[in-house]
């Protein structure tokens, strides 16, 4: 089949085997009648995180902050809490900034005009376009990496898709592919066949709709597409953790809004140059080396998409404050901790101590 004909049967195909074997029972889908907020909700969390890893989190989210009213209306510590262990947490407080502003500029309804979702946080041209697909049966091309994934193999696509000249050629092959019905069976087809069948190391290309004609399964170029990002060294930084303990409870510190972590409680960080009593000192606490209690805990790395992190706790405790507390710190009772917005590495530093 050539490529003009693949292009004009690629649509049908694909609804043709999700219907038979995609996925239909996901949390988020069947009930949305107009609804966008499950969808929404769902997409954001799905960003760069796989259906396993969401689902329990969905679930937890959508009980507590059951429609878009509700979540604007919560403080941002409890969805960044609900929010803790999945990462990206500029998922979450953007989220919680479009629900603000959904209440704010749309009376508390999701928009349905693609302009004004583009407008809110958080959601670029491909999210908009899913949304708008399964919440409205709108006609929107997406190119997540699942269908970047799909395109570049079955039509063989050369070149790093996150390049800006074939991240072009992606969007006006998906824009070409387009069926006129069936477009939310399209639509969750290309991630169903990307997430599922063309996986990124183990694709089952006997499973695959598209086997005879996909161009890296014919000429065995699995492997080389999609073409691997250009390789980059990863920088390494390094701090220091204080594990400041006083009566069974822990210091912890608000992070700034933007950067890593923004938001979320933490530990205060200390540089390696620093020692970790001065630390504590500077921090406006007398500090003790505990005879009962290790001091240096054991190091780690946390990696990030664009840094590893090398972490290095210390374990101290409290005699006495030398100072009034400053705003943005609190003191949490280990007891209390599972359902506080944490970063993932601090939750486990603090797991060791329960």
């Amino acid at each position: 089949m050539n490529t003009t004909q693949l292009r004009q049967n690629f649509a049908p195909r694909l609804v043709a085997w999700q219907k038979q074997h995609g996925r239909h029972a996901l949390p988020w889908q069947g009930g949305a009648n107009g609804d966008a907020y499950p969808v929404w909700l769902s997409e954001i969390m799905l960003q760069q995180t796989q259906v396993e890893t969401v689902i329990p989190y969905y679930q937890r989210f959508l009980a507590s902050f059951p429609d878009l009213k509700t979540l604007a209306a919560a403080d941002q510590d409890a969805v960044l809490g609900h929010w803790s262990g999945l990462g990206y947490y500029s998922r979450a407080r953007n989220l919680h900034a479009a629900a603000r502003q959904i209440v704010d500029q749309h009376g508390g309804h999701f928009p349905r005009h693609i302009d004004a979702i583009l407008a809110l946080p958080g959601i670029g041209r491909s999210t908009a376009a899913a949304i708008t697909a399964f919440a409205f049966g709108e006609r929107r091309a997406i190119l997540d990496g699942n269908v970047k994934r799909v395109l570049t193999r079955v039509f063989g696509i050369d070149g790093w898709p996150g390049e800006k000249a074939v991240e072009n050629q992606l969007w006006a092959l998906a824009e070409i592919l387009l069926p006129s019905t069936d477009i939310q069976a399209y639509t969750q087809g290309l991630m169903d066949l990307g997430a599922t069948v063309c996986k990124r190391g183990r694709p089952q290309c006997e499973s695959c709709p598209f086997s005879d004609d996909c161009i890296a399964n014919v000429q065995g170029r699995q492997r080389e597409l999609p073409a691997a990002r250009p390789r980059k060294s990863v920088p390494e930084r390094s701090t220091g953790m204080l594990v400041l303990l006083n009566a069974g409870e822990v210091l912890l510190e608000k992070r700034p809004n933007t950067g890593i972590w923004g938001g979320l409680w933490s530990l205060p960080e200390f540089a390696e140059s620093e020692n970790p009593l001065a630390a504590a000192h500077r921090l406006g606490y007398q500090a003790v080396l505990a005879d009962e209690l290790p001091g240096e805990l054991p190091a780690f790395n946390h990696t990030f998409t664009h840094f590893r992190l090398f972490i290095q706790p210390w374990q101290l405790r409290v005699e006495r404050a030398l100072s009034a507390a400053e705003p943005g710190r609190l003191w949490l009772s280990l007891d209390e901790l599972d359902g506080a917005a944490l970063p993932t590495p601090v939750r486990q530093i603090l797991a060791g101590l329960r």
